[in-house]
């Protein structure tokens, strides 16, 4: 099974903070292949230069050691991920999300998110 995790889902992970039991068993099934896409990692850059998110270590030491520990794979945004953004319908505004909705639909992976805005398209919804 392919997942890709939505931004908050990575830092409740990495937080040890609550997922639904559906999402936590997926995280901790060790035949699951677990993707975050660089949008996310992009998203939480942003908000951590902003003031609105403290990382507990520099983007460039907590990526690539989060990553590595969870045994996640970081998923590019590719030339197919912009041609399927560019005909999704604008439920939802967010552009770090649509970008994360468009990648899984483009890889047929399950989108791991307690965003409810994400249940407007045909992507597959784990919570």
């Amino acid at each position: 099974m392919k997942v890709l995790i939505d931004t908050h889902i990575f830092l409740w992970w990495v937080n040890g903070d609550q997922l639904s039991e559906h999402a936590l068993a997926i995280l901790q099934n060790s035949d699951a292949e677990v993707y975050i896409s660089i949008a996310s990692l992009w998203e939480m850059t942003i908000k951590s230069s902003l003031g609105k998110l403290e990382l507990p270590a520099p983007v460039g030491e907590f990526f690539p050691s989060q990553i590595l520990m969870n045994s996640f794979k970081l998923l590019p945004i590719e030339i197919g991920h912009l041609s399927v953004l560019q005909t999704l319908p604008f439920h939802h505004r967010d552009p770090f999300d649509r970008i994360m909705i468009s990648q899984a639909m483009s890889e047929s992976m399950y989108l791991i998110s307690a965003d409810h805005c994400f249940e407007e398209y045909p992507v597959s919804l784990i919570w």
